[in-house]
């Protein structure tokens, strides 16, 4: 996997060499955050931090579907919860969920107040933010050269490394679920209309995640640090893979006071990662290719287990830097140890 090293030369080309070299002078020789305010375009927020709204609602939408995608039950009992699992764990496109995860992991970045402050003190007129939103948008490895950009990354990588583990988790539980499901008669009928079924799915992935309003409040609030996520985690040791560098690179945007609502569209190119998407991407193949073979209903419960949600969480574990555990394979005695798991024994 491609990783992202800090340097001390950041960008190679002539025309910026000189003034990368000049950039760790600002954020050294710059006075104490105390003494500067927010920067103009920041002033709108309490701690001089903003980012898009329609970011922050990406983000809640990414949060959202992560949360419903674990929920898929390992006990269903009709071809009714199939067919709704199948579309509250797929129903996602790839790019828009790595920029909601990318924006969800920069809010997250954003709680180390020591990386927030050596940005801000950095930028400390609008010559040097206008300067230091350019390096930033050109390379993301230019964040992680700031006091706090270790916390930060580590911040970044929970906030999607866990989530991910736990649909990971989640799905493995649906995949083996689909072993001891088939004692069941409905289990074995066929799925009516496969190819609309297919179809609808596969529309489904063309779409952005389902809007996530109750969720909003909560990041605006961790925005603002007026109620921090509940993540924490320690410092991330370098190297660090594009997805991490990418969310410390926003958060840096947004601690400069560079990421405001004109600011989206430039933002949301950068909130992107050729790895991350080509896994999910392979991840939707591989589901649209399981789902035009099953028949009947618990190799759909198979389907959604393994490529709509293990494979999913897989994506983003990976794509942080964390190893993706062991997957869990069927055993003989499955069906009496899952039944007895399931009821508490």
């Amino acid at each position: 996997m491609k990783r992202v090293r800090p340097a001390h030369a950041l960008l190679a080309a002539a025309l910026l060499a000189g003034a990368i070299a000049a950039a760790p002078a600002l954020a050294k020789d710059a006075p104490p955050i105390e003494t500067l305010g927010p920067p103009p375009s920041a002033a709108a927020s309490p701690n001089g931090i903003v980012l898009p709204q329609r970011l922050i609602a990406e983000a809640a939408a990414f949060q959202a579907f992560l949360e419903r995608a674990q929920t898929v039950s390992t006990t269903m009992s009709s071809a009714g919860e199939v067919a709704a699992a199948l579309k509250m764990s797929t129903a996602y496109e790839p790019r828009a969920l790595i920029r909601g995860a990318v924006a969800y992991a920069a809010i997250a970045a954003l709680q180390n107040a020591t990386f927030v402050n050596a940005v801000r003190a950095a930028g400390n007129s609008p010559d040097n933010r206008q300067l230091m939103a350019g390096y930033l948008t050109n390379d993301p490895a230019y964040a992680l050269q700031f006091a706090g950009a270790d916390g930060a990354a580590g911040l970044a990588k929970e906030a999607l490394g866990a989530p991910g583990l736990r649909l990971y988790l989640a799905g493995n539980e649906v995949k083996l679920s689909a072993y001891y499901v088939q004692k069941n008669a409905w289990s074995k009928e066929d799925i009516p209309n496969r190819p609309g079924r297919l179809a609808a799915v596969e529309e489904a992935g063309t779409m952005p995640l389902p809007p996530a309003d109750d969720h909003v409040g909560a990041l605006l609030q961790a925005e603002s640090g007026a109620a921090p996520l509940p993540i924490n985690a320690g410092p991330a040791q370098p190297p660090y893979t594009p997805l991490v560098a990418r969310a410390v690179q926003l958060a840096a945007m947004a601690a400069l006071g560079q990421a405001g609502e004109d600011a989206y569209d430039r933002l949301s190119v950068m909130a992107f990662d050729d790895t991350t998407h080509t896994c999910l991407h392979i991840a939707k193949l591989n589901l649209y290719q399981c789902l035009a073979v099953a028949k009947p209903n618990y190799e759909d419960i198979f389907c959604i287990g393994q490529h709509g949600m293990a494979d999913t969480g897989a994506c983003l574990v990976r794509n942080v830097g964390e190893p993706v555990p062991a997957e869990v394979r069927p055993t003989p005695n499955l069906a009496v140890k899952t039944q007895s798991r399931h009821a508490g024994g």
